[in-house]
């Protein structure tokens, strides 16, 4: 049986990688409506992916999914944070203020962090988990795949950059695929406990 699940975000690009995730279960994913806008207020990933899933779950009566992610810098005491989007206007700005504010710092260790959560149509959150991806700065950029901070954060175990991955291997090591690796068992017992 086939469940609409309404994705919190306009970008075409985040509803592929999160049907890649989910290709093997009975959900469906759809964009949000396009003049859905939830803005994301809570201080913490798992707070605003809990308020985009429940806003657009109660806007479209629908089983709703969100997640948010960003990049937490030791030395920088956890900044960019849920501010990782907002640290400039393009993935190159963002990367060059990152670079700019760790100067010569010695450590470079940071974490990706992804949190996942999915909304019932009343607005409930039914399910939630948080994938950690732990890595390091470089001092410029390596490779041209990914977007975001990718082309600058290195994963030691792999010797190299989330930019320098194929997609299946970044799915499988990133913060991402770890949050839809915890996420998946939960959906299918929400699935089969949700159906009429």
């Amino acid at each position: 049986m086939t469940r609409l699940l309404v994705v919190a975000t306009s970008n075409a690009g985040k509803l592929r990688e999160m049907q890649a995730y989910l290709a093997n279960t009975d959900w469906e994913l759809t964009l949000k409506p396009a003049e859905l806008d939830v803005e994301e207020t809570g201080d913490t990933f798992a707070a605003n992916a809990c308020l985009k899933a429940s806003e657009v779950a109660k806007a479209t009566g629908n089983w709703a999914i969100a997640d948010d992610s960003g990049l937490q810098v030791d030395a920088l005491n956890g900044v960019p944070g849920v501010y990782s989007a907002r640290y400039g206007k393009t993935d190159s700005e963002r990367i060059s203020r990152l670079l700019k504010e760790l100067g010569s710092e010695v450590n470079r260790q940071a974490q990706f962090v992804c949190v996942v959560a999915i909304a019932s149509p009343d607005g409930a959150i039914a399910l939630q988990a948080e994938g950690i991806c732990r890595g390091e700065i470089l001092h410029a950029p390596r490779g041209n795949g990914g977007f975001g901070y990718d082309p600058v954060f290195y994963v030691p175990e792999k010797q190299l950059t989330f930019a320098e991955m194929t997609p299946e291997l970044k799915k499988s090591v990133s913060h991402r695929g770890k949050a839809f690796a915890a996420l998946l068992p939960q959906m299918a017992t929400v699935l089969s406990s949700s159906s009429e």
